[in-house]
Parts: structure tokens; sequence; C-alpha cells
């Protein structure tokens, strides 16, 4: 009997560590509280100015942190007519956007897409995908499930001190779990 209740003991004991990676500790991570972010402000890290594939301003609304890497949205200023991202894949994000100010081109697989105020377009994953700013100015929400690494992929591109090479953006996608595939878009 005591060899039982030593092995049960021993067992309990030993499962601990794995419960530190289980959903059950995550479902108790998550924040318990509401929050707001204003328009135009980023919740964690102010302003994020990207440098590279465009020159847009990133703020974060609600961040992978936020909800244990479930779920991201951002809001993105465009600042770049005629540039976006290069063909990508996120192996394992959907991403939605949804425009609030301008019109954007977009590719989804081999369909092309058109939008403007008031439209969203939904980009599963791992189909390829890129976009291109249009108007002179424009603001989406971008919104990732799961989260993944996009916020860590804007941070870097926002220290970058230099304008990069295809092969260096190729570089940072990568180490943030996405794989450039094609050239940006081009606007007709």
């Amino acid at each position: 009997m005591k060899r039982n209740k030593f092995i049960a003991s021993i067992l309990a004991f030993a499962s601990v560590p794995l419960l530190s990676f289980s959903p059950i500790k995550n479902a108790f991570q998550r924040k318990e509280k509401g929050f707001k972010v204003s328009s135009r402000e980023g919740r964690i890290h102010g302003h994020i100015k990207l440098k590279g594939v465009n020159s847009n301003v990133l703020d974060v609304k609600i961040s992978g942190t936020d909800t244990n890497g479930n779920l991201a949205i951002f809001e993105q200023t465009s600042l770049s007519p005629g540039r976006g991202t290069p063909l990508h894949i996120h192996p394992a994000q959907d991403e939605i956007f949804y425009v609030i100010d301008g019109s954007y081109h977009f590719k989804v697989g081999e369909e092309l897409f058109d939008l403007t105020v008031g439209d969203s377009i939904f980009l599963p994953r791992n189909v390829p995908h890129a976009w291109t700013q249009v108007s002179e100015k424009g603001t989406m929400t971008v919104t990732l499930q799961p989260a993944g690494k996009l916020e860590s992929f804007f941070l870097t591109m926002s220290t970058l001190d230099h304008e990069p090479s295809m092969e260096e953006v190729a570089k940072i996608f990568a180490a943030n779990e996405m794989q450039v595939v094609g050239p940006p878009l081009k606007i007709n």
C-alpha cells in the first residue's frame, strides 16, 4: 500500500512541470480586466514607425501578451503610397484587414482585390498574400489569430537604421514565423 502511495505522489509531482505548458495554465494568465485604447494610440509600444517594407506607423491595440498568444490587433496608419508587403505566408495565423480610410490592393493566392473604406478581407494561413497602399494615406486594422510573432516583426523593422535588402527582409520575416515567397505587388 505504501508503495502505491509513493508511486502516485511521484507521478503527481512529475506532472507539475507539464502543467506549466498546458492550456489550463494559459487560461489563468489571461487579462482579467478590459481596457480601452484610443484611436491613433499604441497601448504598449507607442507608435511603431516601420522602416524597410514601408514607412507606416503601427499601434498595438491588443497584444498577443494580452491574450496569451491567441489574438493580436493592430491599427496601421499607411504613409507609403505604392508600397506594401512582399508576397508572403503565415504558416500558423489567419489574418484579417479592415480598411478605415484610404484604398489598398491585395493579392490572396491567385486572386486580386481592391479594398476601400469599410471593406475587409480574410487571408487564410498558408495562403500567399501581399498588399499595396493605393491612396496617398490610409488606415487599416490588422487582426491575427493566433497572434504569432507579428508584433516582434514590427518592432524589429522599427529598429533598422538602413533600408534593408530583400534578403535581409526575408530573414526578418523568417525569424518572425513568416516566409517571403515573392515580390511586393505593383499598382497598375
